[in-house]
């Protein structure tokens, strides 16, 4: 930058005898790299500006933070005057190469003589427990560093008596003071309307309002974002309207990673949130971590202290036969012991589900990194039979053990499956055989319904190609999907080395160059799913306009066990239908599948078999 210093003035007006009640001046400011604030000539903060000097107009300062810091000053109010008044503020480059520069200010505001003001929380976001229908979990960051404590308050939103319930302090992340806090309610009515705010006395939140699950309903909808992580104060508070316009009844929404493009940047949150400011609020959010929630946060700290989720993670208990490794006194079992219970410990909040009116959402975490994976003081081991020598497999096959687990044990209909990595990688130079070879088989067995999936900065939906029937447009099994919801695209890979048909798997849709959102209307036999452009570049691989439908398809399934999963504007057969003609097509397939071919006009072929016209899966 060749800019060492930016300089930055604004006025406001106190009425006759206004500037005499005023007993505080408290600022909030978010920079990089060093500040100067001044008021009225005067300098009130200096934030890491020791390197300025003040002797000439344009100075380097700072510390090369790398990513913009938090901070609060006060100042004294014997410096304000009736009328106008000017706060002027130095922004600080703290070398000449360095690449960026950043100031916020989300408030200046005045305490009157004797009166404590603090901003109110920010971050609220509602995240789902194990059961929805009588819980609720709330998380926030305080208005101010100095709160050592923070407090829900809920009510009827009908009206009522007010029931408190003490906060837990989550920690603070990224240089910001300013504490996380996180709470869950229990004991509350079914299908039933809260009001509620948080913080604490003279720092609350405005009142905000939430209903429990109805376990009596089984039609809803939810919306599944892919990546925002780019363009998160611009292009990311656009999708997010636009998906609100178009499901105002959301339940809340699933995030397949990378909600962020740094983990430890502190600014990037703030703009992530303030895009969600409305929605997380009174909706459930759940999301995935991606590979960029890791990036300078290696232990997700921040993902950790902005959000609070079940603790139903994997453990001994629940990863079946695989726990059996660590089981006895060798090098090896010693060591597969200390794995397992540091993922116990560290997927807490990050591979996780719950259930909502029959439909069971299921995250689990597909980064692989052995700064993270590995516990401290690991017994030693050597030989190829430890598993420190397979690190990224085990952690794979550590969440597909327990998947498996929780796929059998599923009471609902439904089940969702989101993560970010794609088992069927779309953007050029992407693969997962890891991924694939692992999770890909417990999906199917489990005849999962969706597949939510980002990373690729593209759009993909498909299926496996074992589950396709000899009608064009009706398959069985889960459906695969992947999205982009923020402003960074990628290229779509080359036939050649398309993953999907190199994997027997069939893109029924693949695009570039577009944001979507995805809108699923779930109800008791039938999951809609509809995909929306809500931006596109000028690489865009369609013609559809911004705000167009993209992509839609259903998955009818009865109660009986028959599934289907059909293009727009087709009927799935009737189960009578389903039932007389499966004898008649058993048997008819000869392993040889004809061409088919998408609507992108892609020739795919493979092992399409002709399958019986009748599906039995799920619960």
């Amino acid at each position: 930058m060749t800019i060492p210093t930016y300089f930055f003035r604004s006025t406001f007006e106190l009425g006759q005898g206004a500037a005499a009640e005023v007993g505080d001046i408290i600022g909030d400011v978010i920079h990089d790299d060093a500040l100067a604030v001044w008021i009225n000539g005067t300098k009130v903060a200096g934030f890491l500006d020791d390197r300025a000097t003040g002797t000439k107009n344009q100075e380097y300062a700072g510390t090369s933070n790398g990513d913009p810091v938090a901070n609060t000053f006060h100042a004294d109010p014997e410096l304000l005057v009736d009328g106008t008044n000017t706060v002027a503020i130095a922004l600080y480059q703290d070398r000449e190469t360095s690449s960026d520069i950043y100031l916020d200010v989300p408030s200046i505001r005045l305490a009157k003589v004797g009166e404590t003001v603090a901003a109110p929380p920010t971050r609220v976001i509602l995240t789902p427990t194990t059961t929805p229908e009588t819980s609720q979990s709330f998380s926030w960051l305080a208005g101010d560093a100095s709160q050592a404590s923070g407090q829900l308050q809920i009510r009827l939103a009908a009206g009522g008596q007010t029931r408190s319930v003490d906060a837990y302090l989550a920690g603070t992340v990224n240089n910001n003071p300013k504490p996380h806090y996180s709470a869950t309610v229990e004991g509350l009515s079914p299908a039933t309307a809260y009001s509620y705010r948080v913080g604490l006395e003279g720092s609350w939140s405005e009142w905000h309002e939430f209903s429990t699950a109805d376990p009596k309903s089984k039609d809803f909808q939810f919306i599944y974002y892919g990546d925002a992580q780019i363009g998160l104060d611009s292009t990311w508070p656009e999708v997010v309207r636009q998906a609100e316009a178009k499901a105002p009844n959301s339940i809340g929404s699933v995030h397949a990673g990378d909600l962020i493009d740094t983990g430890s940047n502190e600014t990037q949150w703030l703009n992530w949130f303030s895009g969600m400011a409305k929605s997380a609020a009174t909706t459930n959010v759940m999301a995935a971590p991606g590979n960029h929630e890791y990036s300078g946060d290696k232990k997700l700290a921040a993902w950790k202290a902005n959000f609070e989720y079940p603790h139903n993670n994997p453990d001994t208990e629940t990863i079946g036969a695989m726990a059996e490794l660590a089981e006895g006194d060798t090098d090896v079992a010693r060591q597969y012991a200390a794995y397992f219970a540091h993922w116990a410990e560290f997927a807490a909040e990050t591979v996780y589900f719950t259930d909502y009116q029959d439909t069971r959402f299921i995250t689990i975490n597909a980064t692989r990194d052995t700064a993270f994976l590995t516990p401290d003081n690991l017994p030693a081991c050597a030989g190829t039979e430890c598993p420190s020598t397979k690190v990224a497999r085990l952690w794979t096959e550590f969440q597909g053990a327990w998947l498996d687990h929780v796929l059998e044990t599923s009471e609902s209909k439904w089940n969702v499956v989101t993560f970010h990595q794609p088992v069927f990688s779309t953007s050029a130079g992407r693969n997962e055989p890891i991924l694939r070879e692992v999770w890909v088989p417990v999906f199917e067995k489990h005849n999962i319904d969706l597949v939510l999936m980002g990373h690729d900065h593209t759009y993909a939906r498909g299926y496996v190609n074992a589950n396709a029937t000899d009608t064009e447009g009706l398959t069985t099994g889960p459906v695969y999907t992947v999205a982009n919801s923020g402003a960074k695209h990628y290229n779509l890979e080359t036939d050649g080395k398309n993953v999907w048909t190199n994997n027997g798997a069939t893109q029924v849709l693949r695009g570039a160059g577009v944001t979507t959102y995805q809108v699923i209307d779930v109800s008791k036999d039938k999951m809609v799913y509809r995909s929306y452009i809500a931006e596109k570049t000028s690489k865009a691989t369609t013609d559809l306009p911004v705000g167009a439908l993209y992509d839609e398809f259903t998955i009818t399934k009865t109660d009986k066990g028959s599934k289907w999963v059909t293009e727009a504007g087709m009927e799935p057969p009737a189960t009578h239908a389903c039932l007389e003609n499966r004898s008649e097509n058993a048997g008819t397939n000869n392993g040889k599948g004809a061409e088919k071919r998408n609507p992108n006009g892609d020739s795919t072929s493979g092992n399409n078999a002709n399958r019986p016209l009748c599906a039995i899966g799920g619960k």
